[in-house]
């Protein structure tokens, strides 16, 4: 296997790339406490900020795992799509199950934001009316997760066309 820059397709470059940025978003901000009143929130930024605003490595295992598949996926497929026994072995689908499969964690850990916490934590948190919230980190790897689902559905229909096999030809009766 030569691994060729200029072989790579666009929607390979474009499903790395998410992975890159969504990797990069681990060191954002993903966790954010805030409070309608104006008391609280002022004690909140009191607090240290690793206790207020919290990465995707301070979060739980929805916060880190996707970017890092995203990752993954993304390397793998510009590594080996340009082996055509890979795509037509099923590579380009295989993108599109894992970026589907991302897709669901991420929506996963957006209903499981509060779980990142302790059950006392939280029912501190309820009674001072204190919410915990996504923060940009979180909608930017959403976003990447987006973008590599739909150059992997891209990257599926151009392989499907691709590698379809040619039909017979059937010769027309004279009548």
């Amino acid at each position: 296997m030569s691994f060729k820059v200029g072989n790579v397709s666009w929607r390979e470059w474009v499903g790395f790339g998410a992975g890159l940025l969504a990797a990069g978003t681990l060191f954002l901000p993903w966790t954010t406490l805030s409070a309608a009143s104006t008391e609280i929130e002022s004690a909140l930024r009191s607090l240290p900020a690793d206790d207020v605003v919290r990465d995707a490595w301070k979060s739980d295992f929805f916060a880190w795992c996707p970017p890092i598949l995203l990752l993954l996926t993304g390397l793998v497929v510009v590594l080996f799509g340009q082996v055509r026994k890979a795509r037509v072995s099923g590579l380009p689908a295989l993108w599109l199950v894992a970026a589907a499969g991302n897709l669901l964690l991420m929506v996963a850990g957006w209903y499981a934001i509060g779980w990142q916490f302790g059950s006392e934590e939280r029912a501190l948190f309820e009674a001072g009316g204190i919410a915990v919230a996504p923060s940009y980190g979180r909608y930017l790897a959403l976003v990447c997760t987006i973008v590599s689902l739909a150059a992997a559905i891209l990257d599926a229909r151009a392989a499907r066309e691709e590698y379809r096999a040619p039909k017979k030809k059937v010769p027309l009766k004279d009548s």
